[in-house]
Parts: structure tokens; sequence; C-alpha cells
């Protein structure tokens, strides 16, 4: 929401950049050498992989995959097994795209707590490569795309890579290319709304656009190096992470920003107890900055200098199955953000561990030096007789001080997630179904945040922490602080192939709009009118999306009639944005 002024940036040489894909590519063809004498196997299913997670999470509303694993803990592992044998249903590999009864078998055994012992003690296999393509034509709209930027025309971003094993360590190397057109696009030209947009960015690092023309980055994608064993692995990793139950949002980590390089500890399957089974996740984790918030009224880069220091995320996801309630998961997440030099000093690299309340940490005084707490409790009841699941998440972005300040104010700070999903399951012969999904997300604040309390804005901390964000873009919900989400889908499909369509409310940072206007007719909302196809053939899996949106008050862009002979509710300053997908999977 900066000014539209024309700003002038010294483009990087494409030497560098060009060369880095000669080599990409020339280690790919190495890679597909050697892989052709080796079986194929596989070990995570990335999140973002276009249809693969929705697959897997069908299969378990069918009441085909273990109804242990949470999905709330992602990305989803796969035992390192042959796919012909043991993982016929492997994104790895062509699905089927009906069941029978040895399927059902198969996949009642996957990610089970004793899978089949690997046939061979080295493994090598391609990964598969997918192109995903992304055009905006009036405005960016960016939620739940990992290292795309939001941009308006054109953007692709392309993945491939390989996996290697030898006995418990395994190597994935899962890098991914972004493009980005990334053309100017109209911004808002309201005084009003650019101050309060200035005043919100130095708070957070979440720039409406990037100064790149073209935007052109080579991530280290879905790559990790670890060390497994039994049920649980340890390593480095820069895979995105998915915590909680949603399907459209998740509110503490999502795969809306690129990945992150992180130490992890987590589970690779469901450890099964004799009270239930639990799932989880540990990781400590360096986050980046965009170093750009905008520009000023003469059209400035207002890019911010850090030091040398750097973000310091410390996190956990766990969830629990209780023994005696089928189907039911409980859990919580936890972060710390905190910079790097003040957690070494103190000895506090490990925080997630410390008491849920303020005063049992600090007693009467604060923090001494910049920090922030987010936690969240979230739930999931799967209930597969009913090919159905129920499923919710709440956040609070600070401390309760005690546990009378937790019964007064429960809302102060908090964010909340609340979905449905029902499968109308034909029947096993045929494997048709009808879907039908219901997701509300909330982020914008209430009373106790605008007037009562200081801290306006879930997920944005103010300087040096800016926010809870990696390289410019949420790690939690894609839709941004203060925003809430209104989404109803229903899709109709068989095995992998499906089609339908959604519909979306999106309100656009209602917390700054209240900031820099009081007037019920500015708010900027979206409505959303989504087509969606996905076809699997042969080694090829397509997934196609098309979505008109149309923004009532684009950018907060409304001004008050003036004439007595107006309607009260005259249209402020609409926008009309079509956006189009298409990503193409080749599965070796």
């Amino acid at each position: 929401m900066g000014i539209n002024n024309e700003i002038h940036f010294q483009h990087r040489s494409c030497n560098s950049f060009q060369f880095v894909k000669l080599v990409y590519i020339y280690l790919l063809m190495i890679i597909l050498q050697l892989s052709t004498q080796l079986n194929t196997y596989s070990q995570s299913l990335p999140v973002g992989m276009p249809g693969i997670n929705e697959y897997y999470r069908r299969a378990q509303l069918m009441g085909k995959l273990d109804s242990t694993i949470s999905f709330c803990s992602n990305p989803l592992f796969t035992p390192s097994t042959p796919l012909g044998d043991q993982f016929s249903v492997s994104p790895f590999h062509r699905f089927p795209v009906s069941s029978s009864n040895s399927q059902l078998s198969t996949l009642n055994s996957q990610l089970s707590t004793t899978p089949p012992v690997s046939k061979s003690p080295s493994l090598l296999v391609l990964l598969p490569i997918t192109l995903h393509q992304q055009y905006n034509t009036h405005h960016p709209y960016s939620i739940n795309d990992g290292a795309m930027i939001p941009s308006r025309g054109y953007q692709t971003m392309l993945s491939g890579g390989v996996y290697a094993k030898i006995g418990p360590l395994s190597i994935q190397l899962y890098p991914e290319l972004v493009y980005a057109q990334n053309s100017r696009f109209e911004t808002s030209t309201n005084p009003a709304a650019i101050a309060g947009y200035n005043g919100f960015h130095s708070a957070i690092d979440l720039p409406e656009y990037f100064p790149e023309r073209p935007y052109k980055k080579l991530f280290p994608g879905q790559s990790s190096i670890r060390l497994t064993f039994g049920s649980v692995s340890a390593g480095i990793s820069t895979e995105n992470l998915w915590w909680g139950p949603g399907t459209r949002n998740a509110l503490m980590m999502s795969n809306s920003a690129p990945s992150f390089y992180h130490l992890t500890f987590n589970t690779v399957r469901p450890i099964r107890t004799p009270i239930g089974s639990f799932e989880g996740q540990v990781i400590g984790g360096r986050l980046e900055t965009s170093n750009f918030l905008g520009e000023d009224a003469s059209g400035k880069p207002l890019y911010y200098t850090s030091s040398n220091d750097w973000r310091y995320l410390n996190a956990m996801v766990l969830s629990y199955q209780p023994r005696w309630i089928k189907g039911l998961f409980v859990g919580m997440t936890r972060s710390f953000m905190m910079m790097w030099q003040n957690a070494k000093a103190n000895g506090n690299i490990f925080p997630v561990v410390l008491p849920l309340a303020k005063k049992d940490q600090y007693g009467n005084a604060e923090q001494t030096y910049p920090e922030d707490q987010q936690i969240s409790f979230f739930a999931r009841w799967l209930l597969p007789a009913d090919h159905a699941e129920i499923y919710t998440e709440y956040a609070r972005g600070d401390h309760n001080y005690d546990l009378r300040d937790m019964f007064l104010q429960p809302n102060h700070f908090r964010a909340y997630m609340i979905g449905f999903k029902k499968l109308f399951y034909h029947n096993e012969t045929s494997g048709k179904y009808v879907e039908f999904n219901l997701e509300l997300t909330q982020l914008e604040q209430n009373l106790s945040n605008h007037k009562d309390r200081a801290v306006s804005f879930f997920g944005a901390y103010g300087a040096p922490l800016r926010g809870n964000t990696n390289q410019g873009q949420m790690l939690g919900a894609g839709i941004g602080t203060g925003s809430n989400l209104q989404t109803i889908s229903l899709s109709w499909g068989k095995g992998l192939d499906n089609i339908g369509f959604a519909l979306e409310r999106f309100v656009h940072n209602n917390d700054l709009y209240h900031q820099i206007s009081s007037d019920p007719r500015g708010h900027w909302v979206d409505i959303n009118v989504a087509f969606k196809a996905q076809r699997s053939y042969k080694q090829f899996l397509l997934a196609a999306k098309v979505e008109g949106i149309r923004s009532y008050n684009y950018e907060y862009s409304y001004i008050p009639p003036v004439s007595s002979t107006t309607s009260y509710w005259a249209p402020g300053k609409d926008a009309y944005n079509l956006q189009a997908n298409l990503a193409v999977t080749y599965r070796f």
C-alpha cells in the first residue's frame, strides 16, 4: 500500500543466476542416470505439493489410512520401502484411481508403528519435478504458495531434486527456483491509509511488494539431512512446516512464506503408548528479513538496516490421541522469537519449556530484552464412520500474566480458526466422492486490543523482531495479521482426479482499518469465486485453478459521498483481479 511512484533499482547481474541454473540441471541429469539402476523410495511429503496431502486426508476420512495420524504436524513422512511393494499409493509414483480390498489393506498399513524393513541399506531416487505457474491480472494475491511472492503478472516456481538413504542417514535435496515478472500495480493514494500503512509496517516485516523487477531467487526448498531411528528423526532441514488441523489456514506455521533453516527433532509416525498415541516436533530456526518496508512520499525505498544479529525461533507442536476416544486429537503449539545474541547471552535457547504464565517466568517485571511468545491449542475429531471431521485452533499472541488475567480477558491478542469437512462417499467399489469443506479464520482483534491494551496486531511485534515472518512473508496464516477469511468449497472426484469450486470472503487487515478510519463503509473486502480441477495421467499430475476476485474499497480507497441525494452505501473504489494457477508434477 505504498505510493505509486516509480522506483529505480540497480538490477543484479544475471550471470550467477544462469550459472546456478546450469549447475542444477547438470546435477539432475547425473542423478537421473544413477537412479535408473535403483528402486524408487520416498521420505517426506512436502507441504504444498499439489493435491498430495489432500489425497491422504481424504483417504483417512474414507477409512483407508491409519486413524492415529493427526495431520497436525506436517510434513507427513512415509516408510522408506519400495513403492511398488509396500507403498503403492505414494505420490512419488502413480496413484490408483480406484480402490480394491488389496489396496485397502496396503493403505491401512501405511505409516503404522511398525513399517516394513527396507530391502536395501542404500537408496537413491529422483523426487517429483513440479512446475507451478501463477498469473495475477490486477494486483498481488498470495496465500499458501511457499517461496512465491505477492506479485502482479506472471510467476513460476520450479522444484525437483533427489533423495538418498544410507542406513539411518537420509539426505533430501529439493531446491526451489522462483521467477516473478513482478509488474507494478495500483496502490493507495489515501493519505490516512498511507500513514497507517507506514506505522503498521514499522512493526512487521511484511512488504506489500518486493522491489526487484523481475524477481528471481533460488531457495533450498524442501531439503533435509536426517538421522532416523524408529519413530523419531533428528537433523537439519529447510522444509516448510504446517502445524495444526486447518486446511486453508494454519495460525502458527504454514507454507505462506519461504522455508527456513532449522534444527529439528520430530516423530515420523505416531508413537503408541498405553494411554494413546503422540506426534510432535521441536525446532530451533533462523529467520531472515526482507530488508524492505516500502517507499516514502517521494518514492524512495524504505529499507531498514538490521544489525549483524538474526532472529532466533524456538517452536514446538505436540499432538495427542487418547486411547479411549477414537479419532480425537488434541494438541498445542508454542513459539518464542528473539534475537540470537540475546538468546545466547541469557542461555535461553529452549524457552518453549518455560512456564506459560508471565508471572512465573519474570515475576512482576517484564523481559529485559525483546522477545515474543505465541501459543495455540487445537483439536481435530475424525469421524471415519461418517466420513467427516471437525477441527479448531485457538491462539494467543502474548503471555497471560497469571490465571486472573486469563479469566478476565481470555480474548486478548487472540486468533482462532474452525472448520468442518464432510465426504459423501459412494462406496468402496466406485471410489467416487463429493467433498464439502467449511473453514473460518479470524485474526482481527477485539476491543481489549483496540482500547484496553497496547498490542494491536496478531503476529506483529515491532523492532527488532519484525513480526512472525520469514523473508517478508507470514509464517502463520497467509491472509496476514488483522485479517479474516471465510471459505466454503465443494468438489467431486475419484482418487486423485477431482473438480470443484470455492467461495471466499477475505477481509483485509481490519485492525489497520480501525486505526485509519471509523467509517463502516470503507472496509477492504474481497469476494472470491474459484474453479479448480485436478487430473492424474500416467506419471503426470495436473492441478489448475482460476479465481475471480472483486475487491470492495481496494486498498481502503473509500471517500464518503458529500451529496445529500447519494445513497449512504454508495460504492467506493472497487477493483477486479483474475488469478490463474497451473501446476504440473512429473513423478518418476
